[in-house]
């Protein structure tokens, strides 16, 4: 027997590598104001799990596919005549649906659909670890090659223009890598939850922050708590894992804003 034949350590890994790819991307999408986009490319991935499961391929191959196709729709089309949080809500509300309809039509597949809106962390396995943490290095790889120029392009478009670096470049860079991190964290908090990894640990970091670098190395550590200490709240309490870790993120971004404004108010 080894160590990753326990499903608990296997649960804790898997939300470890999620925890590690999102906290990075999470912080662009706070600093871009994106939320709304990641939960967009999230709810897409319903889509791709049926049409995955209809022509018997990777579910991770499927979800990759139809959120980077979301993502890059959304790309293409904003500014085109249409506010983006209007864009946002059409494309996210629709495709969620359609992906709920096709997965009804799906004849002689067994799907458990709860698993996928709210993740089945407990469920992991080996190649479902290596899928997570395959990834996980991925996002990473991407996001440093790119961040000095990912960052130049958030802060300052026109800057970035200047320096020779394409605003729409990095923004493709961001979607791939959004993309990815829907199809690696569908497993462990699923569809309806996979924007809350993106976004809060990244919003909890931000009161300790001095400078970009570091608020993404402190939401990576937020994340991995929650990742770690959600899984023990949900085998104390007997509750669902993937909104437990949710809710113990939404915890620490209440004490870290709450930390926030004491600390505010004493330099003041």
């Amino acid at each position: 027997m080894t160590l990753l034949d326990d499903f608990l350590i296997r649960a804790a890994l898997a939300g470890i590598g999620v925890a590690l790819a999102a906290a990075p991307l999470g912080c662009f999408v706070v600093w871009r104001r994106m939320a709304y986009f990641g939960d967009a490319t999230a709810h897409a991935s319903i889509l791709g799990v049926a049409l995955a499961l209809s022509f018997d391929v990777s579910v991770f191959a499927g979800v990759l596919a139809t959120a980077l196709a979301m993502a890059t729709t959304v790309s293409a089309l904003a500014g085109r005549g249409y506010a983006m949080d209007t864009l946002l809500g059409v494309l996210a509300h629709s495709s969620l649906a359609f992906g709920l309809v096709a997965v009804s039509f799906l004849q002689g597949v067994r799907i458990d659909l709860m698993a996928y809106l709210f993740g089945d962390i407990l469920a992991v396995g080996r190649a479902d670890l290596a899928v997570i943490w395959g990834g996980a290095v991925l996002v990473l790889a991407l996001l440093w090659w790119r961040w000095s120029a990912l960052l130049t392009a958030t802060l300052n478009p026109d800057l970035a223009h200047a320096a020779g670096i394409d605003p729409r470049r990095e923004q493709m860079v961001l979607t791939i890598a959004l993309a990815l991190v829907v199809a690696v964290a569908i497993k462990v908090v699923g569809v309806l939850l996979i924007a809350a990894m993106l976004l809060i640990p990244a919003a909890a970091a931000r009161p300790f922050a001095a400078t970009p670098e570091r608020m993404a190395v402190i939401a990576g550590l937020l994340g991995m708590l929650a990742a770690t200490g959600g899984l023990q709240l949900a085998f104390v309490l007997d509750t669902p894992a993937g909104p437990s870790i949710v809710c113990l993120a939404a915890g620490l971004f209440a004490a870290s804003s709450l930390a926030g404004l004491l600390l505010q108010r004493r330099r003041s």
